[in-house]
């Protein structure tokens, strides 16, 4: 069974707030869960995110895995490695990308 930490959309039309779930990889994204274990606000100022740390820790200790955006907020936290992004070219401007790909 490959379980998986993800977003769960709640909130209605234009206004997503999400829940922190823990479920089975198979299942649809509103499906059924094995545990609920935070919120995420994205339209809140300042951002609201929160979690229960030590639940988090144990599924990531049982093999639960994040998916990229879970992930991107875990590592905000400190409660997982931030995954730095290196572009292929950086510093070029899209025209500059242009220029040198004619």
């Amino acid at each position: 069974m490959a379980v998986k930490i993800r977003l769960k959309r709640f909130g209605s039309k234009k206004r997503p707030v999400y829940r922190l779930v823990v479920s089975e990889a198979s299942k649809p994204r509103n499906g059924a869960t094995l545990e609920e274990i935070g919120t995420y606000n994205p339209r809140q100022k300042p951002v609201s995110f929160e979690c229960k740390q030590e639940r988090v820790q144990y599924w990531l200790g049982v093999g639960a895995q994040p998916t990229e955006t879970v992930h991107r907020l875990l590592g905000n936290l400190g409660l997982v490695e931030k995954i730095v992004k290196v572009p292929k070219t950086p510093g070029l401007s899209k025209k500059d990308k242009k220029a040198q790909a004619a």
